[in-house]
């Protein structure tokens, strides 16, 4: 079967692997259609990814449909069925396994980084991280899991209807946080240096923007929440400028919650964790109600019951040969890409 592989900085060819058998006991075997590029990958791919294997199969967003099953699986799991993937690995034995936070599991090994990845053909996989997909194809689930990420973090932050968020970075992590807080009730405000997502950001349920390079940022949020600031900063970048954003911009009394691995040290003004009295919290992966919350948001949007220009967050559709244009091409142009698919089916 074919699969893409990243060897290191800036090269990736396509293999030739040998294709999976019968899956075995707990185990599914599925064909995979559509499988995402991610920020881990282009980092993997520009050797900025200390995480990732070297070579490394990338991808963990999945969309795929079940070929066959293993002995011991539930009923509910049969050929044909539509499914996405839970990319993570959870030991059930760390401190965050043992308080139920599988998600943050201190030896987590996620597909495409710290183990070979879902870009290929085929891939067997326990049968508990495999998740029906409903009524979405195959083509929407390789959203579920990056959307999830950001849904994940608005619980994190424990959002609600009376707050006001701000989520600085409108990429598909960052997207998938303004539209949980916008689903929460909270009034939304989308960051970002790139119009065309901050406008994207705004048909997702955003209800302010700033394009954090030509405004002032600190006066524009003080206009916009009567000079308190915002309740919630969700930093989906991962930078030493937005870190220190979210932390100078939040309210008192605030919740900052990091999503954005930075690539540098970041200093702050310590001051304002204490005069400000503030919650910074982490937000890693996605747990398993995260992914069923994206999919039953993307469900209603696909049966009528929303608007959002959800096939907008697909930049590209390509094929396995055409990978490697594609991710110089993304390198080249960062600001422009939310999600680039490789069909394999």
């Amino acid at each position: 079967m074919k699969a893409i592989q990243i060897t290191h900085s800036q090269e990736l060819n396509i293999i030739e692997l040998e294709t999976p058998q019968a899956p075995g006991k707990g185990e599914i075997l599925l064909k995979l259609h559509y499988v995402g590029f991610c920020g881990s990958d282009i980092n993997t791919f520009m050797g900025r990814n200390t995480m990732a294997l070297d070579p490394v199969i990338p991808g963990h967003e999945i969309g795929a449909v079940i070929e066959a099953v293993g002995s011991d699986v539930p009923e509910g799991l049969k050929p044909g069925m539509v499914v996405t993937c839970n990319p993570y690995t959870n030991c059930g034995k760390c401190a965050s396994c043992r308080n139920q936070r599988v998600n943050a599991c201190q030896h987590n090994e996620t597909l495409g980084v710290q183990r070979n990845g879902a870009m290929k053909e085929y891939i067997v996989m326990p049968w508990e991280k495999v998740i029906p997909a409903g009524l979405l194809t195959p083509k929407t689930c390789a959203l579920v899991e990056p959307m999830s990420v950001g849904f994940h973090a608005v619980s994190r932050a424990q959002v609600t209807d009376i707050d006001v968020v701000m989520v600085i970075g409108c990429g598909m992590v960052g997207m998938g946080a303004v539209v949980r807080s916008t689903m929460r009730g909270a009034t939304v405000i989308a960051a970002d240096i790139d119009d065309d997502k901050l406008d994207l950001a705004k048909q997702m349920g955003a209800s302010y923007t700033i394009n954090t390079k030509k405004e002032n940022v600190h006066q524009r949020l003080l206009e916009m929440t009567s000079g308190f600031g915002p309740d919630v900063v969700i930093e989906a970048v991962g930078s030493t400028p937005t870190y220190q954003m979210a932390v100078d911009e939040v309210a008192f009394t605030g919740r900052v919650v990091c999503i954005g691995y930075a690539k540098a040290e970041v200093s702050f003004q310590t001051k304002y964790f204490v005069q400000k009295e503030l919650d910074i919290r982490g937000s890693r992966n996605a747990q398993p109600s995260d992914f069923r919350a994206v999919i039953h948001y993307l469900e209603r949007q696909k049966t009528g019951g929303g608007n959002a220009p959800i096939d907008q967050l697909i930049t590209k559709v390509i094929h396995p040969e055409e990978a490697l244009d594609a991710m110089s091409w993304w390198n080249e142009n960062p600001g422009k890409v939310f999600r680039i698919l490789v069909q394999f089916a």
